[in-house]
């Protein structure tokens, strides 16, 4: 099933929470200089015009990114994640918003490399042509978690994994403990880092359920809502699910997160920093 377009909802605040972690996680790996690997599972097309039509349809940036540029007092913490943004919009006007991969090669030195997968037949070519020759990139129209396990263990020893399906279907959620199950026996030292919606808190806690039974240590939990659980239709939340944080995360979130909060969802917003499975 292929129907999920990204476009409706890039730079929503599942995407700043989402980058934010990437970002700081990739600043980690950044502290040695040996080479690290970044893999995304689901790429999408790289960058998102946020005057297009179908951002504007929804309108969700304007919750979400748009809100946090307008602030004045920003995080130190978050100077990577808006550096990828200012590197695609000239002066202050924001009108592009980078996918994972575009935040990601933000931050790229001349020995990392990035490997991306995306299957949807429109998105595909767009992605491809936003790294047109880049030695760097490497671009798979694959299924993402095929492509990962056949990549594990990575040369470099290093680096991070981004997961972040659409879960259109039910079943994605049990896709992705599979996926960390058969990647970690692989490659224990790896950084991984799953996105997940709450739109049915049951799925995620099944989804958590299913990470703690496979014996894997340190998993940290971050989270950001915009509004109460609810049974209706719709996100209320989205988080950051990773094995291996970098040692620094943890109390970096707990720092961002009051902020974002208050930028985003000053009345009816939450937000958390627990631990899964400790070390």
């Amino acid at each position: 099933m292929l129907s999920y377009r990204h476009s409706f909802h890039a730079g929503n605040h599942a995407d700043v929470i989402k980058h934010i972690v990437q970002s700081l996680i990739l600043d980690a790996l950044k502290q040695k200089d040996k080479p690290f690997v970044y893999h995304d599972t689901h790429s999408g097309v790289g960058r998102y015009d946020l005057t297009h039509e179908w951002s504007e349809k929804t309108g969700e940036y304007k919750q979400g990114i748009a809100r946090v540029w307008e602030q004045t007092q920003i995080p130190a913490e978050i100077e990577s994640y808006l550096d990828s943004i200012k590197a695609l919009n000239n002066g202050d006007k924001l009108r592009y918003y980078p996918g994972s991969p575009r935040v990601a090669r933000a931050q790229l030195r001349k020995q990392d490399r990035m490997v991306l997968t995306e299957l949807h037949p429109s998105d595909y070519p767009l992605l491809e042509q936003e790294f047109h020759r880049d030695r760097q990139v490497s671009i798979y129209k694959e299924d993402g978690f095929k492509r990962l396990k056949a990549s594990l263990p990575p040369q470099e020893r290093r680096g991070l994994v981004l997961i972040d399906p659409p879960y259109e279907l039910a079943k994605e959620y049990r896709d992705v403990v599979q996926a960390i199950w058969q990647s970690h026996k692989r490659w224990a030292t790896g950084i991984y880092a799953i996105w997940y919606p709450v739109v049915n808190r049951h799925d995620i806690e099944d989804m958590i359920e299913g990470l703690e039974g496979l014996g894997i240590r340190k998993i940290l939990q971050i989270e950001l809502g915009v509004a109460p659980d609810t049974n209706e239709h719709g996100m209320t939340a989205s988080g950051m699910i990773v094995i291996n944080p970098p040692w620094k995360l943890e109390s970096q979130m707990k720092e961002i997160l009051p902020f974002l909060k208050e930028a985003i969802a000053p009345a009816t917003g939450h937000w958390k920093v627990d631990w899964i499975v400790p070390e």
